[in-house]
């Protein structure tokens, strides 16, 4: 992936709908099923790498680690590790990781009391 660089300009950076705008670029890394299943997981604690493939059910180890390193590289999650045999690999949230926390815990808040909701809807969709 080509990292778009910073050129200065927060307005037109920040434009979600403009297709060559940074912030389209973190947007798209960020919305996907496992990196807000992952910045959910990690929470407030630190995690080993493990922990979170036995936490979140279906991801690959591939995904996870593919997740976890886009994550390190835009700055939400911090990567240590411990120099052992075998390595111990550890994850934090980073101060705006925990930021993009809250808003992932409301986005579940608002996903358990609407489910009802969807779900009728679903069922009448296609009726």
């Amino acid at each position: 992936m080509v990292t778009k660089p910073f050129t200065g300009s927060p307005k037109d950076e920040a434009d979600l709908t403009r297709a060559d705008s940074l912030a389209r670029e973190i947007f798209s890394d960020l919305a996907n099923k496992w990196a807000l299943l992952i910045i959910d997981a990690i929470g407030n604690d630190t995690r080993r790498f493990s922990e979170l493939r036995d936490e979140i059910e279906g991801i690959s180890h591939k995904m996870l680690t593919q997740n976890l390193r886009t994550l390190e590289r835009n700055g939400l999650v911090d990567r240590c590790v411990h120099p052992t045999v075998p390595p111990r690999v550890e994850y934090t949230l980073t101060e705006p990781g925990r930021a993009l926390r809250v808003t992932v815990a409301g986005m579940c808040d608002w996903t358990h009391r609407y489910l009802g909701h969807i779900e009728t809807a679903r069922r009448g969709f296609g009726a």
